[in-house]
């Protein structure tokens, strides 16, 4: 089939190269415009771009697909179908209608649960300890397409929500495949998501990266999973704000109070509102992310030390 593959960022390599790799045939990319990056803020093309230019397929960046000049464009390509992975942009229906399949969209998670933008995120902040991928028809609605096929997969016990998007995406290229094969076979069977039993997976904020220390064990370690690598869950040490990127098997350990650190030579243990986490990864104010262990060597901590939220500032340890 002719294929008109839509994404942006390292999550749709693996299908974009699965898809050069296979016997369809890629003939245009779909992706954001470039974009300012480092420190110099010189425009950058996207993963997607580069791979596509590298491999010599034809790329359109546009800001918007509703620019009939842009459609033409589309149209002038003759895709069979669009695959779609994290492309960023939204699709009007005079866009949807151009291939005669259609455009397919590899989503992170099970549906209906989490449709949006975070769907590895919201999972492993819920605490899940299992989710999966759905390729599904691209309609007009947040994700509400009718679902191709889907796979399943487990949440490791101290996986971070990066560490989950990056295999799954791995993987996600062998069921977006799939999907096209059935597609193209004719055998394609599409079954309707059940809107009761959706849940929505919005973008996640700096903001709502705050770690409440207050909570159970096992929820503060699924935020600061959750969060992790982007925007990355954040407390604070003495007014400075510390992110916090991954926990760690924890040894037995008697309660601390809520943010109290105790350094090991080996961990940095944090209590929360049940049992203490042990730290795997953080990244102190304006430095790179470290080994926890190493960080509590270099930081001069006090008997007391403790994170705080603005909130708990004035809390009596």
């Amino acid at each position: 089939m002719r294929l008109l593959f839509a994404g942006t960022p390292d999550a749709a390599l693996p299908s974009l190269r699965a898809l050069l790799d296979s016997h369809h045939d890629v003939v245009g990319v779909l992706t954001q415009p470039d974009a300012p990056s480092g420190r110099g803020r010189r425009l950058s093309p996207s993963p997607v771009k580069a791979l596509a230019l590298e491999a010599g397929v034809p790329v359109l960046t546009p800001a918007t697909l509703r620019d009939e000049t842009v459609q033409q464009q589309l149209r002038d390509l003759a895709p069979d179908v669009a695959p779609v992975v994290a492309y960023g942009n939204l699709i009007p229906q005079s866009a949807l209608d151009i291939p005669r399949h259609g455009w397919v969209n590899l989503h992170f998670s099970l549906l209906p649960a989490w449709r949006g933008a975070a769907p590895a995120q919201r999972a492993v902040l819920a605490g899940q300890r299992e989710t999966g991928m759905s390729v599904f028809r691209i309609e007009q609605g947040l994700d509400t397409g009718d679902v191709l096929t889907t796979a399943r997969t487990s949440i490791g016990e101290f996986e971070t929500a990066g560490e989950l998007l990056e295999r799954m995406a791995g993987d996600g290229a062998a069921v977006l495949l799939e999907a096209l094969e059935a597609l193209e076979a004719g055998t394609a069977a599409a079954t309707a998501q059940d809107d009761s039993l959706a849940t929505r997976a919005a973008k996640l904020s700096t903001a709502e990266a705050a770690i409440d220390w207050t909570l159970p064990a096992e929820q503060v370690a699924a935020h600061i999973r959750g969060m992790s690598p982007q925007p990355g869950a954040w407390t604070l040490l003495d007014g400075a704000r510390t992110k916090l990127l991954g926990v760690e098997q924890a040894p037995e350990h008697a309660p601390l109070p809520p943010g109290r650190i105790e350094a090991t030579k080996r961990q940095v243990l944090v209590g929360t509102g049940t049992d203490v986490i042990a730290l795997s990864t953080l990244a102190p104010a304006g430095k790179r992310p470290m080994r926890a262990a190493d960080w509590a060597r270099g930081a001069a901590l006090t008997a007391d030390a403790r994170f705080t939220t603005d909130q708990q500032e004035g809390d009596p340890a």
